[in-house]
């Protein structure tokens, strides 16, 4: 059987590279990341996605899994590129505070769905990230200072596996392959469906708010100190802004998981530095989440880059004020600790992040603009090099980025174990595979 003959078998669409389609349906999230894969199958269902492993463990071929397109990294030539767009059941079960989503839904939905519950899960920042991507390599959201890494709220996973067999996965039922799939990316199996837990959200206060550049240091001085005493439920994340054509700006992104009066008390700080261009702050219902850090929703050719801040003291902030943002877009810094530095008992692969800040480098991977893009973000980080760690969260790796960089050395060792035993044939690949 070839690639053109299980066409027979799914029920759902294969194209190959002569066909109408192609490019686009290999085109990833990020359009400076080209795609070079041998086919993209589009699975009706859990069925199609068996189906095609099987095929491929057969052929000695690998298959990638991308439900959206978000986080690739262009590592897959020659390889079957699954799309599982088409798995999009969302299934609240507010008894139990439950979610289950197939791996096409996005967190958008799954807002949309647990909001009017009172209820939510621990998106990011962007609503149309798939739910599962972003949960196999940890992800790091809003409430992630409350409740740790979306992966670590993960309760059962159903999967297909290198042989092409469904099942379900537990803390109980397989405890390796469940530890590995929470955080170590998707190179042990298929993910078919995920049922995560939900939380609390009766309110939610929060919002962006928008300064000219020349309030940039006011802006910064506060936010060390919002941060420097922030309870695990508010989270802050500043901005130094250039949109392309506009004028420079500074921002704060705010997310508060409690009451609104509350959430005035912790960011009064934020009311002493004046000239606010925007203030969006108010309760910010569940479904809304996305809005506050106003990400783009459409495809485009961006160039990112993230490391972890051991520290940001004064000296660290004189550093980033020092040079203008240009030609980048957004120099982002977002206050981690809490929950992500002291994991429970059962987390996952991502482990603890001991590092208190989040510097995200943004540009546009234009032909124009790229190496002007990447050469400021070498430049950014050679800047700051004595307050880098040199680790970085899986849900955050890009391009030229490797796995290693997001595991602790035993932690590694064990993810490599793992796929080794369950795929030992390279059935699966992963955006930054755990061999690689």
């Amino acid at each position: 059987m070839t690639i053109n003959d299980v066409r027979g078998v799914l029920k759902g669409r294969v194209l190959l590279p002569d066909d109408d389609g192609f490019e686009q349906a290999a085109t990833a999230w990020n359009l400076t990341v080209r795609q070079p894969v041998a086919a993209v199958v589009e699975a009706a269902d859990a069925d199609d996605v068996a189906a095609l492993v099987r095929y491929a463990r057969r052929a000695g071929m690998t298959v990638t899994a991308q439900p959206s397109g978000h986080g690739a990294s262009g590592d897959v030539e020659g390889l079957i590129l699954l799309r599982t767009g088409l798995l999009n059941e969302v299934e609240v079960r507010a008894g139990e505070r439950v979610v289950r989503v197939g791996a096409g839904v996005k967190w958008g939905q799954v807002l949309a769905a647990a909001g009017p519950l009172g209820l939510t899960g621990l998106s990011g920042s962007a609503p149309g990230v798939s739910v599962t991507g972003y949960t196999l390599g940890g992800g790091v959201g809003w409430f992630s200072r409350k409740y740790g890494f979306a992966s670590d709220s993960v309760r059962a996973i159903d999967i297909v596996d290198a042989d092409g067999e469904p099942g379900r996965v537990t803390a109980e039922s397989d405890p390796e392959l469940f530890w590995a799939l929470r955080g170590g990316g998707g190179d042990f199996a298929v993910v078919t469906a995920l049922e995560l837990e939900l939380y609390p959200a009766p309110v939610l206060y929060g919002g962006r708010v928008i300064w000219p550049e020349h309030r940039t240091r006011e802006v910064y001085d506060a936010f060390l100190e919002i941060t420097a005493e922030a309870p695990r439920e508010l989270s802050v994340w500043i901005n130094r802004l250039q949109p392309p054509g506009a004028s420079p700006m500074v921002t704060l992104d705010l997310a508060y998981l409690g009451e609104a009066a509350q959430g005035e008390d912790l960011l009064a700080r934020i009311d002493k530095i004046e000239g606010a261009i925007s203030d969006s702050r108010g309760v910010v219902p569940v479904a809304d989440l996305g809005d506050i850090a106003a990400e783009p929703t459409d495809p485009a050719p961006s160039i990112a880059r993230a490391e972890l801040l051991t520290g940001l003291d004064a000296d660290a902030v004189e550093l980033l004020l020092a040079k203008p943002v240009e030609p980048l877009i957004n120099v982002q810094i977002r206050h981690l600790g809490g929950a992500l530095a002291e994991p429970g008992g059962g987390a996952g692969a991502s482990g603890a992040v001991a590092e208190p800040y989040l510097l995200g480098l943004l540009g546009l991977g234009l032909p124009h603009a790229a190496d002007a893009t990447r050469a400021k973000q070498a430049e950014v980080v050679a800047d700051l090099e004595a307050y880098i760690s040199g680790r970085k969260p899986y849900t955050v790796l890009s391009p030229g980025d490797m796995a290693a960089k997001s595991f602790s050395g035993s932690a590694l060792a064990r993810l490599r174990e793992i796929k080794r035993a369950r795929d030992p044939h390279n059935v699966f690949r992963a955006n930054y595979p755990v061999l690689g």
